[in-house]
């Protein structure tokens, strides 16, 4: 029997969350382009917090994602590398970003066409828009 996703109890999903994880699918990416230390890692991608980096990378290294090597130096100094597996999820990872960032205009569009058929029911919360990111490719925040 082959696993369903969309069963309660499938490993799939915890699969999925970790890979596809706010920051998870940011750090993936990342690791593409070779062996990174944790202060790189945390300076690349912005916005995460220490405690979240540690978090989610000891969850990838955990699911077999990540290497972690620790190396016997003062001060310490610790490298964090994708194995096979981790290769494999981060090139799906990358391919789903490139398709978010081609498509964030008609996503924007939609947004826009969305809100203006729709009267809020209540009082919105303060979102991000387009150009609030300038470190990110344009339009990309939403």
């Amino acid at each position: 029997m082959e696993p369903d996703v969309n069963a309660a109890a499938c490993p799939s999903r915890l699969v999925l969350e970790h890979v596809t994880s706010r920051w998870g699918v940011l750090v993936l990416p990342v690791l593409l382009d070779g062996t990174r230390r944790f202060s790189e890692l945390r300076r690349i991608v912005g916005g995460v917090s220490e405690k979240m980096l540690a978090q989610t990378l000891q969850t990838l290294e955990r699911d077999g994602f990540v290497h972690r090597e620790a190396h016997p130096v003062i001060p310490p100094r610790v490298d964090y590398s994708l194995t096979p597996l981790g290769q494999e999820a981060a090139r799906q990872v990358w391919a789903l970003a490139r398709w978010a960032e081609r498509r964030v205009p008609e996503v924007l569009a939609a947004n826009r066409v969305y809100d203006r058929e729709r009267p809020p029911r209540t009082p919105k919360a303060p979102r991000r828009t387009a150009g609030t990111r300038p470190d990110c490719a344009p339009g990309l925040a939403l």
